[in-house]
């Protein structure tokens, strides 16, 4: 790498997430190395340049990561190995000189997390801690723009969830933080923010307001673990994936997605998007 190469790196750009922040950071001004495992996929943007490499790549990751100072790292795809993927990330950036490192975790993750890839995170937060990185946990909420994904073709939004409330948020507001955290990073060293929306929400809220704003006809059916296993195995995935599915809406009838914070807020200067607003936009987009 060049001396003049960027000081920041960012992965998952072609990705929901990733790619938002380094939308984001380009049009600030900001340079950046996209660190990506598809190069042709990568978004072209003033002021980035892409390399390729992968998580579980140990000497590709270092060397795509040679004088880079502050990394943000998005999750990787979710897969039985994710935590072995992410230490071995974790590591390289640590081989590679990276002092800073801003990760995505998950709202309320811990060893016994209902939702049980929040263990995941839980896990590879604590790898990070040990691993003497200056670090931002980005603890995201349930995501508001996967809700219409929920519902079924039957217009049915199904799952255990019971009466339980989820503060989900949207990942152009977790964009905004992390963009906001990216380019001021001493200013968040060994920081947690809890990102939320603005209100914690039934499903069943969740279903009327989806009716409401975009006028398709959605239901909510809160389902016993049974029935919510039984809905599903026409997938035909494999076992942990089906039980991080579920777990997502048990998760919430244990309350363990309630709670609004209002760090989204304080670290963008903007209000966090509401489901309503979050609709409307993409109705009008």
């Amino acid at each position: 790498m060049t001396p003049s190469a960027p000081a920041l790196a960012v992965t998952g750009a072609t990705g929901r997430l990733g790619r938002r922040v380094a939308e984001r950071l380009a049009a600030a001004g900001t340079p950046q190395r996209l660190v990506v495992r598809d190069p042709g996929r990568a978004p072209s943007l003033a002021g980035a340049e892409v390399v390729r490499a992968g998580y579980a790549d140990a000497p590709a990751a270092r060397r795509a990561l040679e004088g880079v100072t502050t990394l943000f790292m998005v999750s990787s795809a979710e897969e039985p190995g994710r935590v072995e993927t992410h230490r071995t990330f974790v590591d390289a950036a640590v081989a590679a000189g990276v002092t800073h490192l801003v990760y995505t975790s998950f709202f309320g993750a811990a060893p016994d997390a209902t939702f049980t890839l929040a263990r995941d995170h839980w896990a590879t937060e604590e790898h990070i801690a040990a691993s003497g990185l200056n670090a931002t946990i980005l603890r995201d909420n349930l995501y508001i723009d996967f809700f219409p994904l929920m519902v079924g073709d039957d217009g049915v939004l199904r799952g255990p969830a019971g009466d339980g409330r989820v503060a989900a948020v949207t990942q152009d507001d977790i964009a905004d933080v992390a963009v906001a955290v990216l380019r001021e990073p001493d200013q968040h060293v060994n920081a947690r923010y809890d990102l939320t929306g603005p209100a914690a929400l039934t499903l069943r809220e969740v279903a009327a307001t989806i009716t409401e704003v975009t006028g398709r006809q959605v239901s909510y059916q809160d389902e016993s673990l049974n029935e919510a296993y039984a809905s599903r195995a026409a997938w035909g995935a494999p076992a942990w994936q089906v039980d991080a599915w579920v777990s997502t809406y048990t998760a919430i009838a244990a309350g363990e997605l309630d709670g609004v914070t209002g760090a989204v807020p304080a670290l963008t200067g903007h209000p966090a998007t509401s489901l309503a607003e979050h609709l409307s936009i993409t109705k009008a987009g």
